[in-house]
């Protein structure tokens, strides 16, 4: 299902060290030509200090053992200038790795400066010498390194642009390293920077909120509550908006995890009409299976694409993710997709059915007759499906649904404050432009 492989969406709003992580998953899945993959891995290589990697992947495409002589000399000015940034950052560095020395620093970073350049001669050049040296082992794939260094530089760092780059560059180190509790902390504290810094423009801080999202992806659908923290984020108005201006394929990420959040949100009503509204810039077998459910009310068109759904999460670098169990390999969170998939289409059919045919039913559902019958009966079990099973006619017949008052009047109050929440922050966001100009 190569059709529906957004790598070529996504891949121009990473970081290049970011991709490679979804290159790998390509090639393992086999969606192109083993050729390809490794060419894109080469364009990519030449622009970072991972030569080494590069000369590999050079042998393995060419099936030589020469490299080409640009790639020699290039390697030999990378060790050249590591070392130089090395000697440049090493007064830092020296001082960052004594421990007692270390304890002298203040949250005062003014206090700090002072303090270094008193006692240490540590200026402005050495910590400018901190930032190059810890973005250079990135570049050269030194993850760790780059991420204690940049934390390091960020405590000493006055520059707010300096200091919001070091953010972006701790992310992914902390990201490629699968550190996913720390680089959800860092996550946040993007967000938080980037929601309340003042950019050049909108679109500027816009294309933030974008990136931000992209990045994010890494981390929500490799923690254990991410599902919920993605409809945190991308549900918010402003990055909604984003995704609906600018990057119309991440609503395939938010409808997955709407469909595998095991607490229905009152946001999805909002959601759906969003897949409606963004139906003619992007759709792809997820949306669509929503579409189908709760817009079309089109059950066989649901069926059919819940096979598609299968392939699209089994080949794609986030939602794919394999577990290996003893001999067995399984993809979670195509098992919890299915199973919630079937709930949608079999709620929204019975909510408009009082009798149902259990053969019928089997078939909506994707399953075969017993198959079907005993997934009703753990459903009937488990509290989940107010209803009887008639064996004798092979029929499900649904018990009348009165809507609690209470409960309703509860949604409806969420709802309002909700509203009213939205409301004020608007008024005060146009009064603070207001009293700016």
């Amino acid at each position: 299902m190569a059709e529906y492989d957004l790598t070529q969406r996504i891949a121009p709003l990473l970081d290049r060290h970011l991709v490679f992580p979804l290159l790998e998953f390509l090639q393992e899945r086999q969606l192109h030509a083993d050729e390809q993959i490794l060419k894109s891995k080469i364009e990519l290589l030449n622009k970072t200090n991972m030569v080494d990697y590069a000369m590999d992947i050079h042998k393995s495409l060419y099936h030589t053992e020469d490299v080409p002589q640009d790639m020699v000399e290039r390697r030999a000015e990378v060790v050249a200038r590591l070392k130089s940034l090395e000697e440049a950052a090493a007064p830092l560095v020296s001082f960052l790795q004594n421990a007692s020395a270390v304890q002298e620093l203040r949250a005062d970073k003014q206090y700090n400066l002072q303090m270094l350049n008193e006692r240490y001669q540590i200026g402005p050049d050495q910590i400018e010498a901190l930032y190059q040296y810890a973005k250079f082992q990135f570049e050269c794939g030194n993850y760790s390194g780059a991420a204690d260094y940049l934390y390091q530089y960020r405590a000493l760092c006055t520059n707010s642009e300096r200091s919001l780059s070091a953010l972006w560059g701790k992310l992914a180190a902390e990201i490629l390293m699968q550190n996913w509790d720390i680089a959800l902390e860092e996550l946040n504290r993007l967000k938080e920077k980037i929601d309340s810094k003042n950019f050049a423009s909108p679109l500027s801080q816009m294309q933030s909120r974008i990136w931000l999202m992209h990045w994010s992806l890494f981390i929500f659908f490799n923690n254990d509550n991410g599902r919920s923290q993605i409809i945190d984020l991308f549900n918010q108005d402003k990055y909604l908006n984003a995704i609906q201006t600018s990057a119309p394929h991440l609503l395939r990420y938010l409808a997955t995890a709407f469909i595998v959040n095991k607490r229905r949100r009152p946001q999805f009503k909002d959601f759906l009409k969003v897949i409606q509204q963004e139906q003619h810039s992007y759709k792809d077998p997820i949306t669509e299976f929503l579409a189908c459910v709760y817009v079309n009310y089109d059950f066989d068109g649901a069926q059919k694409k819940m096979r598609e759904c299968e392939e699209v999460i089994l080949n794609d670098p986030f939602l794919g993710k394999r577990v290996e169990e003893g001999n067995f390999s399984t993809v979670p969170l195509r098992d919890e997709f299915l199973e919630n998939a079937r709930l949608f289409i079999f709620e929204t059919y019975c909510r408009i059915h009082q009798r149902i045919d259990m053969g019928v039913l089997a078939e909506k559902l994707n399953l075969n007759y017993e198959e079907a019958e005993r997934w009703i009966v753990n459903l009937i079990r488990s509290s989940k499906l107010d209803a009887k099973l008639d064996s004798e006619t092979g029929t499900v017949i649904m018990e009348p649904n009165h809507p609690n008052v209470h409960e309703q009047l509860i949604d409806h109050t969420k709802g309002l404050s909700g509203r009213t929440y939205k409301l004020v922050s608007q008024l005060m966001e146009h009064t603070q432009a207001q009293t700016a100009r």
